[in-house]
């Protein structure tokens, strides 16, 4: 028997109370609302622990500990919120190509949501750290779609399809993916990959996302990172591990007991 979805409680995690319906404006909201409250982090990869893929696991971790996770904790989380509203929902896999060339062979690392909604598909995705996707795009090429932040499009060619952003008036691609359904077995093996292998940065620095209505917060190691939309970033290398838990707390929602877990680890990140 499938594991059970708690819905009720989901929508008080992220804050969520209009109303919930098959429609776009809550399969919008919902992922505005995720992004903004359930952070994106790796804290487990990093103490070496294994990441449990299972629903209930994630129900616990993410909705009844306020923790955070990576993007398939995050994506199979709101695929089963979504399912349990009424949206026909399917996973896809994609090769994240943000900081790499175009033409990099990248592992199938990262998950997204397909939705089928009023005969349109639709893609959806909250667990792109801190530069995710603040709502939905249509699954159209070739058109410059408005989110939450800046535009995103997506771009075809031969089945292939590349997700882009506009950002400081260039476009560039996030990651590249076909649309076949992919089977919960290839999530399991992406993920292990992704979560104890050592050419995984997962497992050696400190990744963590969030993004607000008017800010976008990023934290590599101690570089601490806040973009808006049309200025220029700010960064900041922060000083010691007391600032470092003060900002993973403050700005990044993560409950106290889950930063004492991990221990001497932040005092072993790399700094600039």
């Amino acid at each position: 028997m499938p594991d059970a979805v708690n819905l009720d409680a989901y929508l008080r995690r992220v804050g969520w109370s209009g109303p919930v319906g098959v429609d776009l404006p809550t399969l919008r909201g919902l992922a505005i609302a995720h992004v903004a409250t359930i952070p994106f982090a790796n804290l487990d990869p990093l103490m070496g622990r294994p990441v449990d893929l299972g629903l209930a696991a994630l129900q616990r971790k993410l909705v009844d500990e306020g923790r955070g996770g990576y993007c398939f904790e995050q994506n199979l989380l709101f695929e089963a919120m979504l399912r349990e509203i009424g949206f026909e929902v399917s996973g896809l896999i994609a090769r994240v190509l943000w900081g790499h060339p175009e033409d990099t062979q990248t592992p199938q690392s990262h998950m997204l949501l397909r939705v089928e909604l009023e005969g349109e598909s639709w893609l959806a995705d909250v667990g792109f750290g801190g530069h995710v996707l603040t709502g939905a795009l249509r699954l159209l090429p070739d058109i410059r779609q408005a989110t939450a932040h800046e535009p995103f499009r997506l771009l075809e060619r031969d089945g292939e399809w590349r997700m882009q952003s506009l950002a400081h008036g260039q476009w560039r691609t996030l990651y590249r993916f076909d649309l076949r359904a992919v089977p919960m077995v290839d999530y399991v093996v992406a993920n292990h990959y992704v979560s104890s292998h050592p050419a995984s940065r997962f497992v050696s620095h400190l990744l963590l996302g969030r993004t607000t209505a008017d800010r976008r917060l990023g934290l590599l190691d101690y570089e601490f990172t806040i973009r808006r939309d049309g200025q220029e970033p700010e960064r900041r290398q922060l000083r010691d591990v007391a600032e470092l838990r003060e900002v993973m707390e403050g700005e990044f929602l993560l409950p106290a007991s889950a930063i004492e877990a991990l221990g001497d680890r932040l005092q072993g990140l790399p700094r600039a």
